[in-house]
């Protein structure tokens, strides 16, 4: 390690700061590298990740830490460090660059950069030295570093190809078209082909919760009445709670399952993990009234409240997998460790309950051979464990929660796992929106209080003079210009708290950043929003968020959030700009449906017909609550929920255009929802 901090000491991302001790010249993102490496001509090595990134960490430590490496960096490059959670838009960008050149991509994610940002190579980890056909750095780079001498010319051509590349498929993205029905069902009908039906999710190994698609199809399910779009979603929920990928002790789920079982989890914890999963628990027990669901939602805003909320009241961005230098160290436990904080009969029974193996269930992943540890996770239900044990359900229940909380007490003496502290808009966006709707359904104020404590922290603290937003806050530092992503996932969370309290403030606060976006990202030739604002940095290619990855796409949040604005304002003008969203990327859409289900999501509200419920009255007022109650608890998707005092409680619905008496009492008003849906 080398003793002189570099450059990102300064920094306030903390995976800038993990590589301010590295020997590497590190720069971070700016303009001060870009003209050393064309004052110096010299090419730009740029590494992308995070702070919890499993394999960041492993290059890190095998070659940004090595002397070889760093002289050989340091003497033929310019090297930047960017935090994609920090800047997505330089993420997104080369990203794509990677999935052009390679096929897929990562991180960490590595590109060679001409001095004036354009791409000539992109990959993601890369060894210090060659192994099994992979080149190593310290033959890439010396091959890289002659090439720049005397090849150029080749380079920048393949740099020039990139770049048209990335053109192209921004302009293709945008192919116009009309969205209906139809894309709905067959996104439907491709995920179902997907559909692990012993095991819930999609596809096999890896497996990622993808709580957005499961929304969709709850969606659906409300659109079409299609129990099988419902059975997707609630075998997929109870699959993942059983499995390793939920932490049974502390609460909260890994980032995905290695393995098609929901076993074997990448131990990191990202908080949009827990928003959107909480989401999915909050609308499955509207459904269905069951319990398991609540209860998981719950325990994950138990964990956040715990483990992932700061002073300030906003949410932190993720923990690490690694502690100790191992993953899952901090999660896992042999068999004796139980025993000895829970003696042998009690651990015999939580060893059964949560799958403990001889040996250990754990095994490591290069080598295959049992830890002696174990992941906790359940092999069945818990009533049939009591019926196997012959012992009462709430019995059991009884003392492994008397066990869990012995050996989650032991687990906090642990070294921890790295938390990555800072505070992000969009993510935290989510966790409003969770909180707010979970705090509505679950009729808990508690939660709303906390949703809306995050959400004026960001109003006050996270937004510049002009009303334009931040993305970042750390150590008492807000920074860097949001994106679009900000924008859209905050707006979601304003919504829902305005739905959760009826307080009108919440609803001024997302029309004041609707209006920014509006004029701020939106492309007035084409339809839909571009990432970055038109005062944005700019870079070689301007780029539109559309795909649904491990989030859903800026465009689809923003398209579902215009939609349900206009309905709340009768503003028309918000329903034609999502109207044009949808057509814009119609034709990308339709090839591949189930890539782009949260914008199918809002094609399922604009198609409708949506439903407005107009609730006058006093809050607090027992009838008022009454008929409040109703609207809140009711699984209802495509309606919106307004509200003006009056001294008289009832309740008026419109759908399709068309304004029904209002009602006074709340079993009519059931009935009439019920009537609606």
């Amino acid at each position: 390690m080398n003793a002189k901090p570099n450059r990102l000491l300064h920094e306030h991302s903390p995976y800038l700061q993990q590589h301010a001790s590295n020997p590497v010249d590190w720069y971070p993102w700016g303009e001060e590298a870009f003209a050393k490496a064309k004052a110096e001509d010299k090419p730009i090595f740029l590494s992308i990740g995070y702070s919890t990134c499993h394999w960041c960490h492993v290059m890190a430590h095998e070659s940004f830490e090595d002397p070889v490496v760093s002289t050989l960096l340091n003497d033929g490059f310019v090297n930047i460090k960017v935090d994609r959670e920090e800047r997505p838009d330089i993420d997104n960008l080369y990203m794509t660059v990677c999935h052009a050149t390679i096929g897929r991509g990562g991180w960490p994610l590595t590109v060679l950069l001409t001095p004036d940002k354009k791409p000539f190579f992109a990959g993601t980890y890369i060894p210090k030295k060659s192994r099994q056909g992979l080149m190593g750095l310290y033959d890439f780079l010396p091959k890289v570093i002659d090439a720049w001498k005397k090849t150029r010319a080749e380079l920048v051509e393949t740099s020039e190809k990139l770049v048209a590349h990335v053109k192209r498929v921004e302009e293709t993205a945008a192919e116009t078209g009309e969205l209906d029905a139809h894309a709905t069902q067959t996104a439907q009908e491709q995920l179902t082909e997907q559909f692990d039906s012993d095991f819930g999710g999609f596809g096999s190994a890896p497996k990622f919760p993808s709580p957005h698609t499961l929304l969709f199809l709850l969606r659906r399910f409300a659109a079409t009445g299609d129990a099988k779009a419902f059975d997707m979603v609630t075998r997929t929920l109870v699959g993942m709670r059983m499995g390793g990928v939920y932490d049974h002790l502390g609460y909260g789920f890994h980032r995905y399952s290695t393995d098609r079982y929901w076993f074997l989890p990448h131990f990191e914890k990202m908080l949009y993990d827990q928003a959107l999963i909480a989401m999915t628990c909050t609308e499955a027990f509207a459904i269905t009234k069951g319990e398991l669901f609540r209860q998981t939602a719950n325990e994950i805003f138990e964990y956040v409240e715990r483990d992932m909320t700061s002073p300030n009241g906003a949410f932190y961005s993720a923990e690490d997998a690694d502690s100790e230098g191992e993953e899952g160290k901090f999660y896992v436990f042999t068999r004796d460790e139980i025993e000895s904080v829970l003696g042998k009969d009690e651990a015999d029974l939580f060893a059964e309950a949560y799958g403990f193996e001889d040996g250990g269930n754990f095994a490591e992943e290069a080598s295959g051979e049992k830890t002696g540890s174990n992941i906790l996770h359940l092999p069945k239900p818990l009533a049939a464990l009591a019926e196997e044990r012959g012992e009462e359900l709430e019995s059991i229940r009884s003392r492994l929660t008397v066990a869990r909380q012995a050996l989650f007490a032991f687990r906090e003496k642990r070294v921890h796992p790295h938390k990555d502290d800072k505070i992000l808009t969009d993510w935290n966006g989510l966790m409003i929106a969770a909180l707010a709707q979970a705090g509505r359904v679950f009729e808990n104020s508690t939660l709303t209080d906390r949703a809306a404590r995050a959400a004026q922290f960001f109003l006050n603290t996270m937004r510049n003079e002009d009303g334009t937003l931040l993305h970042r806050y750390r150590e008492g530092q807000a920074g860097i210009d949001a994106t679009l992503i900000d924008y859209a996932y905050l707006t979601w969370g304003l919504i829902e708290l305005h739905q959760a309290t009826l307080d009108h403030a919440w609803l001024d606060a997302a029309l004041d950043l609707t209006r920014i976006i509006l004029k701020d990202f939106l492309d007035t030739e084409v339809g839909g929003f571009f990432l970055t604002s038109h005062s944005a940095e700019e870079l070689f290619a301007r780029q539109k968020d559309i795909y649904d990855g491990a989030l859903p796409s800026g465009n689809a949040v923003s398209c579902q959030n215009l939609l349900r604005l206009s309905r709340l304002t009768g503003n028309t003008e918000f329903d034609q700009t999502a109207s044009e969203i949808m057509k814009a990327f119609a034709g990308t859409v339709i090839k591949q449906p189930m890539g782009f289900t949260h914008l199918l999501s809002a094609v399922l509200f604009a198609i409708g017909p949506s439903t407005e419920i107009h609730l006058q009255g006093t809050i607090g007022d027992e009838k008022f609550e009454a008929l409040r109650r109703v609207v809140a608890t009711t699984y209802a998707p495509f309606t919106t929920i307004a509200f003006e005092e009056a001294s008289e409680p009832q309740a008026g619905l419109c759908r399709g255009g068309a304004c029904q008496p209002p009602v006074h009492d709340a079993q009519t008003l059931t009935a009439l929802m019920s009537s609606s849906q």
